[in-house]
């Protein structure tokens, strides 16, 4: 049987193979993170609206959209609710295990732009000094900015 399933994959090929894989796997929304500093070191972090009251403070963060890459999610990201312009620079984390999504993280390096928040999603943002972060964030984005790993 399982030679017969293999000389009928081979034979089918090319899209009609994505199509049978797309149906039979999970499907994943991806989350992107910015973990965004000026040149001083300093790290941007937002307060969300929609975010729990207790934890409102966090990094940049969205999901990406039908075939963006990761990076370029950070930047459009980042350009939506702040009006700031970023570099993306490298891969931090990769996190999955949550029952739909997956969470990506980047570091990203501030390059201009004019701050101007976007009211609906975010009430406030500033530079915060990575060892003088305010109370009401969660844990994972701590852990990025310090360089561990979320767990």
């Amino acid at each position: 049987m399982k030679r017969v399933v293999a000389r009928l994959w081979r034979l089918i090929r090319g899209p009609l193979q994505w199509r049978i894989l797309w149906f039979a796997h999970a499907k994943f929304m991806v989350g992107v993170t910015g973990v965004v500093r000026d040149d001083q070191g300093r790290v941007l972090l937002l307060k969300h609206r929609m975010w729990p009251p207790e934890r409102p403070w966090g990094l940049p963060t969205g999901y990406a959209i039908k075939g963006e890459e990761f990076p370029a999610t950070i930047v459009r990201e980042v350009k939506e609710e702040t009006g700031l312009i970023v570099k993306p620079g490298r891969l931090v984390s990769v996190t999955s295990g949550y029952k739909l999504r997956v969470e990506v993280a980047y570091e990203a390096l501030h390059a201009g732009g004019t701050l101007s928040i976007d009211g609906f999603e975010i009430l406030e943002a500033q530079w915060f000094e990575p060892d003088s972060l305010p109370e009401g964030m969660q844990e994972s984005h701590r852990q990025l900015i310090r360089g561990t790993t979320p767990s």
